[in-house]
């Protein structure tokens, strides 16, 4: 389908879906003065022209050329008053699905009177059937609601974050490395942040835990390796005795946009790796590193994306990356999509003792209470948010410290993990 079509579609959908909705304000302004109504619904086009005036803007220019407010905030304010107006409408399409029952009955019954009495020769009177005030203010509410929560999380829960702490215990973990403190972070996607500030705030966190060493489990930026350079001397500020150990998540490749040249992809996918580089992270292309309290040994395992779900690439190569790791007592693996556990670690590794994974955000919307957890993310992912284990194997999946898309979190916080390895 040409864009052309596809843009056309898409504001069309927009415009009577602002219509439609606009019933229900209609409704609720009833009874207000001329003057009220006129300027509550210049407002309410206003914002409609607004939005479709951003979708025309972004086929103009490069989003990753637009003010970051404007490519972050402006949208995501448009798509969440968009999906609050079709909540709400919901609630309208009862209304006028009761109002068309109404209408066929009324039609039925004057159908059967006039046969009954043609000899009178009179007409039924005509029937009006108004919309119900209560379900077009249940509209509003319906729409109000969703809409309120969406931008508290832009507000606060995006920045919301929380500390989880698991202790794991390895049967064959040395006792020289009974206590050993890991902290994992995961899914930064840094060219969301406007400015550094939330991730100081972040990384103050994570070396307060005083960490023995830091895993970072991929997707760096959102599509551009450009995305990290206001923000590299915030990343060198993590700080962990045996250092800082990352791998590459689905985004860090760059396939989410458009390049001038397979070449111009390559050098962004090079200077991704610099960044890391850069900022003193030891990044783990398929590869392992070793590390010695005394004689005791532990590994660390790392590879590139390897995803088993919804088509996402599979370029880690885990064979590769733990040969030579064989007769290490622990294996710690990180891999960024967490369905790798179950499709491979556990089928053909079953001696890697735990991997660290992220990817799956938990959605950044869900409900996470004592005794109740729900994501909608859990519908695509088995493993989505925490620790899991199958016999002797445990996989820990991280909540991503940043966002994506939606610039905010409802339900599900940004995750820092620490981690504790116990001696069985």
């Amino acid at each position: 389908m040409p864009v052309s079509l596809r843009l056309l579609i898409l504001c069309g959908v927009i415009i009577f879906l602002d219509w439609y909705f606009y019933h229900a304000v209609q409704m609720f302004m009833r009874t207000s003065t001329p003057t009220k109504r006129m300027v509550v619904g210049v407002l309410y086009w206003s914002i409609t022209i607004a939005s479709l005036g951003a979708i025309l803007l972004s086929t103009l220019i490069p989003a990753y050329q637009l003010p970051h407010f404007v490519r972050v905030y402006v949208f995501s304010f448009f798509v969440i008053l968009g999906m609050s107006k079709l909540i709400g409408s919901v609630f309208l399409l009862v209304d006028d699905g009761m109002r068309l029952a109404s209408w066929l009955w009324s039609k039925g019954a004057s159908l059967l009177a006039s046969l009954r009495n043609t000899s009178t020769g009179a007409a039924p009177d005509a029937v009006s059937f108004p919309r119900k005030q209560f379900l077009s203010n249940l509209a509003l509410i319906g729409a109000a609601l969703p809409f309120s929560a969406f931008i508290y999380g832009m507000v606060r829960g995006a920045y919301n974050y929380k500390v989880h702490k698991v202790s794991v215990k390895l049967p064959n973990l040395p006792e020289e490395f009974n206590g050993f403190k890991i902290v994992h972070i995961s899914d930064i996607h840094i060219g969301s942040f406007q400015n550094s500030e939330p991730l100081e705030k972040a990384f103050a966190l994570v070396n307060a835990q005083k960490p023995d060493v830091i895993f970072f489990t991929g997707d760096l930026v959102n599509n551009r390796a450009d995305e990290a350079a206001p923000h590299l001397e915030t990343l060198k500020k993590l700080r962990a005795e045996h250092g800082v150990f990352s791998t590459i998540g689905n985004h860090d490749y760059g396939d989410y946009v458009q390049w001038s040249s397979k070449e111009a992809k390559r050098e962004n996918f090079a200077q991704l790796q610099h960044v890391h580089a850069k900022a003193g992270w030891t990044l783990l292309m398929n590869e392992s590193r070793v590390l010695e309290r005394g004689t005791a040994k532990l590994a660390i395992i790392g590879i590139e994306n390897w995803g088993a779900a919804m088509n996402f690439p599979k370029r880690g190569d885990l064979k590769r990356a733990a040969s030579g790791t064989e007769s290490t007592p622990v294996r710690l693996l990180l891999s960024h999509d967490p369905s790798h556990w179950d499709a491979q670690v556990r089928k053909e590794f079953g001696d890697i003792d735990v991997t660290f994974s992220g990817h799956t955000h938990g959605a950044q919307f869900g409900i996470e209470i004592p005794g109740f957890r729900w994501s909608p993310v859990q519908y695509f992912y088995k493993q989505w948010a925490g620790l899991y284990r199958d016999g002797k194997q445990y996989l820990y999946v991280n909540r991503g410290l940043g966002f994506l898309g939606y610039p905010g979190r409802v339900g599900i916080s940004p995750e820092i993990t620490v981690m504790e390895l116990r001696t069985a």
